[in-house]
């Protein structure tokens, strides 16, 4: 039995509504095909422009099988490449990120330039030719400051997705923003079950505290409409007055969604009194409370977008078992920190938040690792979200193995 066939037959066996099954999380067929499927053939975040915003500035990421750098050329545009010298294939950026004129292999010192092309190659002898061994294009679109790539030969279409995205977070004026705060946080668990706790906060209650401080989840969040929710049109209908796109928007196959809601009572960002974090506005209007806008798009990112500063999540798998997520608060440029910001301030109820997703991801990751584990169903009133993306992940599959 193939591996296609094998990861078919588990993803077929789920019941409608329930959770996924042992074999899921933990087989490493269906991982294989989980990076195959989904991670080396989708979109993937990758970072945000003003991270690099020299020439030369470049930073790295490890897509499923493949490494990649992303870096700004000497015209001032995106590029990524497949970070493999096209000699004997050692990486040629081993940094996260970094600053170079040229990029240069450490192993026998090809040096590539910045729009990927090898300039030197030593000792290779008169019939070498340089123009055979530039390093290999991957494809990169950028949208409102959003780095995405994809490892594959033929990427999907991202336009759709650019018209539905652009509206939502152009007015934030992310181009003009800066990261205050970086942090990774590897969690020894599978990629499905770090995204599945995203899309739920039924758990909230009992282990988010300074969360919720500020955050109230509504059916906009699950991605199921929202409009007979009146205090959600009331804020919907108040931020589009001031020019904020606030109506839920979801793609055809349910891989992204966009929505804007409204923060606790009194509360205006995710901060531990409720208050701003950061001197100013990330957006234009002069509206105090605009809640939070929230995006995200399978699999790899979710955001959220308050008055004062902005949050991006980028989810990484490093094997069947472990995650990388990493998170970024993203603040104006001219924001001073001590002056306009305390760091401690803007990123307490977000790094406590992670910490303690973790530990539930983990314990998850242990528990549905028994042979014991039976799938059990989800709730129709609290885990609408969860649900959602299990049924886009199996459907997803299901349609790529078939083909």
């Amino acid at each position: 039995m193939t591996s296609k066939i094998k990861t078919l037959e588990l993803i077929n066996q789920r019941k409608p509504r329930h959770a996924l099954t042992r074999e899921i999380y933990r087989d490493e067929d269906v991982y294989q095909q989980d990076l195959e499927q989904i991670w080396h053939k989708e979109w993937i975040f990758a970072g945000h422009t003003f991270e690099i915003k020299k020439p030369g500035e470049y930073m790295t990421l490890q897509v499923g099988d493949y490494p990649v750098v992303v870096v700004r050329d000497d015209a001032g545009n995106v590029r990524a490449f497949h970070n493999a010298c096209r000699h004997r294939g050692s990486r040629v950026c081993s940094e996260s990120k970094g600053k170079a004129a040229k990029l240069v292999c450490p192993y026998h010192k090809w040096t590539f330039g910045l729009d990927g092309k090898l300039l030197f190659a030593g000792n290779m002898g008169e019939q070498f030719n340089n123009n055979d061994h530039n390093l290999m294009p991957v494809n990169c679109e950028v949208v409102n400051s959003y780095i995405y790539i994809c490892v594959a030969d033929q990427a999907p279409d991202f336009e759709q997705f650019r018209r539905d995205l652009s509206p939502f977070i152009a007015p934030h004026n992310l181009e003009n923003c800066k990261v205050a705060h970086e942090a990774d946080l590897v969690e020894d668990a599978n990629w499905k079950l770090v995204f599945e706790n995203n899309r739920e906060c039924f758990h909230c209650d009992a282990n988010h505290p300074e969360l919720l401080n500020s955050f109230v989840e509504n059916l906009s969040v699950a991605g199921v409409g929202g409009d007979d929710d009146p205090e959600l049109v009331e804020h919907w209908d108040k931020c589009e007055a001031a020019g904020l796109p606030s109506r839920l928007v979801m793609d055809t196959n349910g891989q992204y969604r966009m929505t804007r809601i409204p923060l606790s009572a009194k509360a205006v960002s995710y901060t531990m009194d409720g208050q701003p974090a950061v001197n100013g506005r990330l957006d234009d209007t002069d509206v105090k409370d605009i809640g939070a806008l929230l995006y995200f798009k399978y699999p790899s990112t979710w955001n959220h977008f308050l008055g004062d500063y902005a949050l991006s999540f980028r989810v990484l798998p490093l094997n069947s078992g472990q995650t990388l997520v990493t998170t970024k608060w993203l603040v104006p440029k001219d924001a001073v920190e001590g002056v306009d910001y305390d760091l401690d301030n803007l990123t307490k109820v977000w790094l406590a938040t992670n910490t303690q997703d973790k530990k539930l991801v983990e314990e998850t990751f242990r528990g549905v690792s028994s042979p014991s584990y039976i799938p059990g169903p989800f709730s129709d009133i609290a885990e609408n979200g969860v649900c959602q993306f299990v049924d886009w992940y199996c459907d997803t599959m299901r349609q790529k193995l078939k083909a």
